[in-house]
């Protein structure tokens, strides 16, 4: 049942995704309510799919690299649909669901023989969960930095389109950049410091400093400086997306690293 739901989700994400980005295009409201709908029917099968799987699955098993990424495509289609639900910016569905689809598809590329995450990362589902909300976070300040840039060029150069009238007003993206950093900075916190005590048990060490740990401190206090930056020095605007961009980078590459890794390992 869980593969069935899981190709499902994919086929809906892959429609709703071609559906979002068609929406940027056309002036018609009509076809966010469909793309909408299309998320929403994909969000039900990807939930089936988690609830059949954790069902199947030992609940003293570590988690795997599969089941991570899944659940982080989980967690970005139900932040949108909050979000939809809250400020109805239909437009936010042509940025999130294509990286929630991608996610899904690149777990399901992984190869069949999938290693379980490493002991930094075995604290059951504690760790991956704080971990995968904290990247959340960073994936909506992300989204929300990068209509901001566009919207910000597009005033700018006059250019008052079809995608210029469908992105919200500049104020509103950058608070919702701030917003996000502000609820996946301690979510991550939180992830590195589980993280850390099951390296304690596992490995007599909290930190070892092999390549997942460092790229996971760096990404923290990276965004720690850019939190302070904006509720101290009052970073804003074009400033605070840049950074966001940037940050989400390395949290890309933080979580590629760990895959290579692990899979080199297991080689």
């Amino acid at each position: 049942m869980a593969f069935v739901c899981f190709m499902m989700t994919m086929v809906l994400y892959f429609a709703a995704t071609v559906s979002f980005l068609v929406y940027l295009l056309r002036r018609s409201e009509a076809l966010s309510n469909v793309s909408l709908g299309i998320t929403a029917a994909g969000f039900l099968f990807h939930t089936l799919a988690l609830v059949a799987k954790m069902a199947d699955a030992s609940s003293a098993s570590p988690p795997s690299f599969f089941e991570a990424l899944s659940f982080f495509s989980w967690m970005i289609i139900l932040v949108f649909l909050v979000v939809e639900v809250r400020h109805q910016i239909h437009v936010l569905g042509s940025f999130m669901v294509p990286l929630a689809l991608m996610s899904l598809v690149s777990a399901a590329a992984l190869p069949q023989t999938v290693p379980t995450l490493q002991p930094v990362f075995k604290t059951l589902w504690v760790h991956v969960a704080l971990s995968m909300l904290g990247a959340v976070g960073f994936t909506v300040g992300f989204v929300a930095g990068v209509m901001y840039l566009i919207q910000e060029r597009l005033l700018k150069s006059k250019r008052f389109n079809v995608l210029y009238t469908k992105l919200p007003a500049l104020d509103f993206l950058d608070q919702l950049n701030q917003q996000s950093i502000v609820w996946g900075f301690p979510l991550l916190t939180l992830g590195i410091v589980t993280g850390a005590i099951s390296a304690e048990f596992s490995r007599g060490s909290y930190l070892t400093w092999n390549a997942e740990q460092t790229g996971a401190v760096v990404t923290w206090l990276f965004y720690f400086v850019v939190l302070v930056g904006r509720l101290t020095v009052g970073w804003r605007a074009r400033r605070a997306a840049y950074l966001t961009v940037v940050g989400f980078a390395c949290v890309i590459l933080t979580l590629v690293g760990v895959v290579l890794k692990s899979y080199g390992d297991v080689s």
